[in-house]
């Protein structure tokens, strides 16, 4: 997300860089902001196109330094139809599909946490550290590829003029009363590369996203109240199996490896 309008007219950029380009060539993977962030949240999902996957978070002193583990894991659920490699990851090989517009799966790669959102005023939000953006009924996220705010939060009754189609109304979705802002496809947006990209509350274990990623509500709370800003958070989100590839040339920890009870007769 490049930007979110807030309901004062003020502008809260996303605490990190994004890649530009176009649709077909985007420049390479900004490796220094994985090797510089103290915080990740890690999602791994079994295959390209499962729905629910597992988040662990993890945590360093600095950068260099050996992961910890926070917590347990926590189940997740994403897109409808999986996940696809996100923008700035077209050329990272491998195999996987390739993140567009309205194709119901959330973005594979490593992105900022941004803005932490909600239903609740700000003042009523004391364990965020980062920003904050209290959802109104007029707070829509555009994801009209022709609109000028597309991939953007914005306060349709702030901006100059509302030249969007098609939008999410944040302020009428439950599971957005509280959630945070990933920072994919910003400064600029690639439009028709995808939109709208959160954390947020899930319809349950059994339930899937139009491309976020989306857990208990408690657990959540637990991670916003965990974000700093100041330790550049970061959602690493990709399958098992390019996770095991990828992770020793990106710096990422180990996962732990599930162990099967023994059988005994």
């Amino acid at each position: 997300m490049s930007k979110v309008i807030l309901s004062n007219g003020v502008v809260a950029t996303a605490l990190g860089i994004l890649l530009t380009g176009c649709a077909v060539q985007t420049e390479p993977v900004p490796m220094s902001r994985l090797s510089a962030s103290q915080q990740i949240v890690v999602v791994t999902t079994p295959d390209w196109s499962s729905t629910s996957g597992t988040l662990q978070r993890y945590e360093r002193s600095s950068s260099g330094s050996a992961w910890s583990a926070i917590g347990g894991t926590v189940p997740v659920v994403v897109g409808r139809t999986g996940i696809a490699w996100g923008v700035g990851f077209d050329s990272i090989g491998g195999s996987g599909p390739h993140k567009h517009e309205g194709d119901g799966k959330a973005p594979a790669g490593f992105f900022p946490l941004d803005t932490v959102f909600g239903f609740a005023p700000g003042d009523a939000a004391s364990e965020v550290k980062g920003p904050y953006v209290q959802l109104l009924p007029s707070t829509d996220c555009v994801d009209d590829t022709a609109s000028s705010h597309y991939n953007t939060v914005v306060d349709r009754n702030r901006v100059p003029a509302v030249d969007w189609n098609s939008a999410e109304h944040m302020r009428q979705v439950e599971q957005y009363k509280v959630g945070v802002i990933v920072g994919y496809n910003a400064r600029p947006p690639i439009r028709g590369r995808g939109s709208c990209i959160f954390l947020h509350i899930w319809a349950g274990p059994g339930s899937h996203t139009a491309g976020c990623t989306a857990f208990d509500e408690a657990k959540l709370r637990d991670l916003i109240a965990w974000l700093e800003p100041a330790k550049s958070p970061l959602l690493v989100q990709l399958t098992r199996d390019e996770y095991a590839r990828l992770a020793r040339g990106w710096g990422l920890p180990a996962l732990a490896v599930a162990v099967r009870p023994s059988i005994t007769s």
